[in-house]
């Protein structure tokens, strides 16, 4: 169709297999929108279009992804809000019947009964990535690994024990993310090599997790985040990427290992690590270098 319909926040440009969705810069945008930028949704990971009334003399074009076909939004599994969505395009109630016309327009084109889609039909957020979480930071370099680094003021003895953690995308199986803007916020990866349920149900406690708060693991950076891990995660599957031959020899930053083990020494002398486990953590550290 190639034409342009710009509201609140972001313009369709209706394209004639797609819907580009560009969304604006400025204050009063939401931030996950800066965030995302662009967006190009193809007609077929489109499961219907409605138009609805909004607040404050507003209509509302919503264009509602099929099952599947977006990780970013199977990431957010509803826990996004309405002004969050980036699927919906507000406008002003006097543009009402022009939206009319392009949801009329849009409705013979979505694939309204091809159910959930088998693959991801709505590009991921690119990486690398990273954000600050509350008890550490999270990375991805965009294909092969999610790294989280503890802070020592935030992340708990559990985790320290722990170490950092580094964790090959083929060995995952899926993310879960829970919005920041409840108390009890958290990214979790789930691990093949453990069983339904194994994995400590608390997230602080829990390594392959972490812990969101007041300014940290925000929507904008955490969600697309664990959209681009998502992503990555169906691309190893649907390409039977096997595990990663780990290199002979292959050694820690000793400057790493040093830092390691004087946070251990804290938690020990804190009372927070027995001296059987301070032992048996410093000896495994030094064995990596």
């Amino acid at each position: 169709m190639g034409d342009v319909l710009a509201g609140i926040h972001a313009t369709w440009e209706f394209e004639t297999d797609a819907v580009l969705i560009r969304f604006e810069r400025g204050i009063r945008t939401p931030r996950l929108f800066q965030a995302l930028r662009e967006r190009r949704v193809p007609h077929e990971a489109l499961a219907d279009v409605t138009l609805t009334a909004g607040k404050r003399g507003t209509v509302v074009l919503h264009a509602v992804p099929r099952p599947g076909a977006d990780p970013l939004m199977e990431a957010a599994a509803g826990q996004l809000k309405d002004g969050c969505d980036p699927y919906r395009l507000v406008l002003p109630a006097e543009r009402e019947t022009l939206a009319e016309y392009y949801a009329d327009e849009l409705r013979p084109l979505v694939a309204a009964d091809a159910g959930p889609s088998d693959g991801y039909l709505v590009a991921a957020p690119e990486g690398p990535q990273s954000f600050k979480a509350y008890d550490g930071r999270a990375s991805f370099d965009g294909a092969g690994e999610v790294a989280f680094r503890w802070s020592w003021t935030g992340a708990s003895s559990a985790k320290w024990k722990a170490g950092d953690q580094a964790f090959p995308v083929h060995e995952l199986s899926g993310v879960e993310w829970r919005t920041p803007d409840v108390m009890d916020g958290y990214l979790r990866l789930l691990r093949r090599d453990r069983d339904a349920g194994t994995q400590p149900a608390q997230a602080d406690l829990d390594p392959a997790s972490v812990v969101f708060g007041l300014g940290y693991g925000p929507v904008h950076e955490s969600l697309p985040f664990a959209a681009a891990v998502l992503a990555a995660i169906r691309d190893a599957e649907a390409d039977g990427a096997a595990p990663a031959a780990v290199t002979a020899g292959a050694r820690r930053d000793p400057a790493d290992i040093a830092e390691r083990i004087r946070h251990l020494g804290d938690l020990h002398r804190a009372g927070l690590v027995t001296d059987e486990e301070f032992t048996a953590k410093k000896r495994e550290l030094l064995a990596e270098l």
